[in-house]
């Protein structure tokens, strides 16, 4: 099944000329992939989304917030391991106990497997208030699906500043999010994890980002956005448990805008 996917994804998308392919290739469908994470692979578009971000071996990337269950960790972390650097910009001790839980399984993990993940670095992340990364020391700062989260919690203007410094100069902000509908405000689907794109790019442009370019990778015309637990009713997380579940499969998960910004 997993190489079945992982043929799949090169079919779709011809990676830019000089993008490591052949590596990311090699980890995304490596055994070592969860088997939850590798279903999520026909809506997450992996290796298409790292070539638009423009990601290589010999990069610096710091990822914000990958949780235990590590994705994109699972690929980018043993693609970087020889010549550049993986940054998991992690909880920080005084957030709620389920994240501080979840992050201790991620500390577990990378230390289960270190000939996976021995060179990870883990910073804090909470808004602006720790260093993820040295200053001026990530060539990528990649966050997917959390902006929704830190609007709705006013951290949103905090955590860009802590992207912007991490970042060198020309560096690349990658951001992945559930596109919002463009007929309703802002706050009438902020409780409903929606982001509409314009909004999203006049926020990062403001905290000293370029818009270099967005992609519609990872785009669902099939999401009507207006489902009664909002992106949450969608796989994979199924809030109405078994209630139109089929239906909700058939939707697969949210529509999402691809955007890359770099550091003015």
């Amino acid at each position: 099944m997993r190489s079945l996917v992982f043929v799949a994804l090169l079919a779709v998308v011809a990676l830019p000329s000089g993008a490591s392919d052949a590596g990311l290739g090699k980890w995304a469908a490596a055994p070592h992939r969860t088997p939850a994470n590798v279903a999520r692979d026909p809506f997450r578009h992996p290796l298409q989304t790292l070539a638009f971000f423009g990601v290589r071996e010999g990069s610096t990337v710091v990822e914000i917030l990958p949780g235990s269950s590590g994705y994109y960790m699972e690929i980018l972390a043993p693609y970087l391991r020889s010549k550049g650097r993986y940054i998991a910009a992690s909880r920080a001790p005084d957030a709620p106990p389920q994240y501080v839980a979840d992050h201790r399984k991620l500390l577990a993990r990378l230390e289960a497997e270190p000939a996976l993940y021995g060179k990870v670095l883990v910073t804090q992340f909470s808004a602006d208030r720790h260093e993820i990364a040295p200053p001026g020391s990530a060539d990528f700062v990649l966050t997917f699906r959390n902006l929704h989260n830190w609007m709705e919690r006013n951290e949103v203007e905090g955590a860009l500043r802590a992207f912007h410094r991490a970042l060198k100069p020309g560096g690349v902000l990658g951001v992945v999010d559930h596109r919002g509908r463009e007929e309703l405000s802002q706050e009438a689907q902020m409780k409903s994890g929606y982001v509409r794109q314009d909004v999203a790019i006049a926020l990062i442009e403001k905290a000293g980002f370029r818009l270099a370019g967005s992609s519609e990778i990872n785009a669902n015309p099939r999401d009507t956005k207006d489902h009664p637990e909002g992106v949450w009713t969608l796989p994979p997380t199924y809030r109405l448990k078994d209630r139109d579940r089929a239906k909700y499969a058939a939707i697969g998960e949210s529509d999402r805008f691809t955007l890359k910004f770099v550091k003015r």
